[in-house]
């Protein structure tokens, strides 16, 4: 399914990060048109420079995907922008600081409810759902070997 293989671009893209010690991820979830992410910017990095890069890589390669196999799809993110012709994610994505285990636990179990959420009906036990961190809370098994449990 072609939207597998956009998801595989960002999980590649967040194993790079992890695997270069940019980050720590201890959550995530990939929907049909967006994605939440819980990590921990590594020191001597900053929080922009590392979702710049992010954001930036994963549009570059969706882009040329959808370039060569997709150019249909590809028109419904043009833009009419001064220094883009087409927009892959939101201009200013939210992002917040967790500054508590508390806080944590709560964006944790809210991300991990999106599949289940009337508008998505993406499976039936959060933990189901294989582009989520949900399933390694649950079972303490992961296929995504770059997660951290936010406990250490």
């Amino acid at each position: 399914m072609q939207e597998d293989k956009y998801k595989g671009i960002i999980l590649d893209s967040l194993h790079f990060l992890v695997e270069n010690k940019r980050i720590a991820l201890y959550g995530f979830v990939l929907m049909p048109n967006h994605m939440h992410l819980i990590w921990h910017i590594a020191e001597g990095h900053k929080r922009e420079n590392v979702q710049r890069d992010f954001l930036k890589y994963t549009a570059q390669k969706i882009k040329m995907d959808l370039e060569q196999n997709n150019k249909q799809l590809l028109e419904q993110f043009r833009v009419n922008a001064k220094d883009r012709t087409y927009q892959i994610w939101e201009r200013n994505p939210l992002s917040i600081d967790i500054y508590s285990e508390k806080v944590l636990k709560q964006k944790l179990s809210y991300i991990h409810q999106n599949p289940l959420q009337e508008k998505w009906r993406l499976c039936s036990r959060m933990e189901e759902y294989q582009y989520s961190s949900a399933g390694f809370y649950e079972t303490g098994k992961s296929e995504w070997q770059f997660l951290s449990h936010y406990l250490g």
